[in-house]
């Protein structure tokens, strides 16, 4: 039995420890340097208004200030007005954060759990796909979540997608090992930002649904009594300001879906081409989910992914910071390709880090060389038809397992 800390142990830890801190201190560092953070600011501000100022979290005065931050001003009517739209529990969260007035200390302690989020999320997806990738892929991975300009884009801007993906394939880890209480208390967190998961969250209520795993539901049942309960009790009056928030930013991000992108580039169209686009695409995704209900895992991660690349183009607001969420189907078609061309893997595997890495910076240096709309429009919708044309195209290779989840949980039982 283990008596005590070796030499080696504390040494690593002092190690870590140093390290973590001149991580810190680095992320400090930039966040006094660049520009952004306005997601976080929305977040921050927010939880400062209550705890400190005895003003609203969802008042205007909250929004104006991230507003100032962005614009340099007020918001016009056209512009999008950062109002705060979480739930109090929510906020509450990021309390910690609120508690130091500098808001870029706040954001660089932000910025290293985010940074620390990546690569959990590559991680739990290697896990969730049972890859054994080789040490050159891993590394390129990291390399790829941390600096890829899907994910310096939301860590710049302080985006919280970066936690819901990390969230999201913990969700699908837990289901896979039958922790379904672990999975409704994860599923909590996410009944807000629809913009980013909703045909995620609509998924994981189909495989609940079809495989009748109702502990899932009771889990998620129990941990929103519990957030709902210290919500109320912290602040009682918080639901109805919730709501219109809710509604204000809905109305003021309508010009930011994919369907007014399609109606600048086709103004001549009679149909609703955004409209028509999302109904198709909707039912689409949604008979894979039932098709994917009782499959094998690695099905069921395909169609998850598959439900991340559809959402924005559903009719919510783009934001390109959301894209983080995209960085599981990144790793899934990863591993797909390197299967399909087993022999080929290091130049498969070049070409789709190509794509994903070399092809967003070109575009956005292109969006300052040549002052055009298109290539932003760019930016904002070819991730994720990109990733549903890359998911559709490896599809058979991602479905053709012959063990069902149902078999295995048959097995479990």
């Amino acid at each position: 039995m283990r008596k005590g800390w070796s030499w080696e142990d504390i040494r690593f830890l002092l190690l870590l420890f140093l390290a973590l801190a001149a991580l810190l201190a680095l992320n400090i560092f930039l966040a006094r340097t660049l520009p952004g953070g306005e997601w976080l600011s929305l977040r921050w501000n927010g939880a400062r208004a209550f705890m400190f100022e005895g003003i609203e979290p969802y008042n205007t005065a909250v929004a104006e200030r991230v507003q100032s931050l962005v614009y340099g001003r007020t918001a016009l009517a056209s512009e999008y007005g950062y109002v705060l739209n979480d739930p109090f529990y929510i906020v509450l969260l990021y309390a910690p954060l609120a508690v130091f007035s500098d808001f870029s200390i706040a954001r660089g302690i932000w910025m290293l759990f985010a940074e620390a989020a990546l690569i959990g999320t590559v991680l739990l997806t290697l896990r969730l796909l049972e890859w054994q990738a080789p040490r050159w892929t891993l590394v390129c991975l990291f390399v790829f979540a941390l600096f890829g300009y899907y994910s310096l884009l939301p860590l710049l801007s302080a985006s919280p997608t970066i936690f819901f993906t990390f969230i999201y394939i913990a969700i699908l880890l837990a289901l896979r090992s039958f922790n379904d209480e672990l999975a409704g208390g994860l599923l909590a967190l996410l009944i807000y930002q629809w913009e980013v998961g909703a045909l995620f969250f609509l998924f994981v209520i189909v495989l609940i649904v079809a495989n009748k795993r109702w502990a899932v539901l009771t889990g998620l049942s129990m941990a929103l009594f519990v957030l709902l309960a210290v919500s109320f009790l912290m602040k009682p009056d918080w639901f109805l300001p919730y709501i219109r928030a809710t509604l204000s930013d809905w109305y003021r991000g309508a010009a930011l879906n994919f369907n007014s992108i399609l109606e600048f580039w086709f103004p001549a169209s009679k149909l609703p081409l955004g409209a028509i686009f999302s109904v198709v695409l909707l039912m689409i995704v949604f008979i894979e989910m039932l098709r994917a209900a009782q499959e094998h895992f690695r099905r069921i991660t395909w169609v998850a992914c598959l439900s991340l690349a559809a959402t924005p183009l559903l009719g919510f607001p783009i934001f390109p910071s959301n894209y983080a969420a995209l960085l599981p189907a990144f790793i899934l078609i990863l591993l797909l390709v390197s299967e399909r061309w087993n022999r080929r893997q290091i130049m498969a595997g070049f070409i789709v880090f190509a794509s994903g890495f070399l092809i967003p910076f070109g575009l956005y240096y292109a969006s300052f060389v040549f002052v055009s709309y298109a290539y932003k429009d760019l930016l904002a919708t070819l991730p994720p038809i990109a990733a549903l044309l890359a998911l559709y195209w490896m599809r058979w290779f991602a479905v053709r397992s012959p063990r069902t989840w149902f078999d295995q949980v048959g097995l479990r039982k």
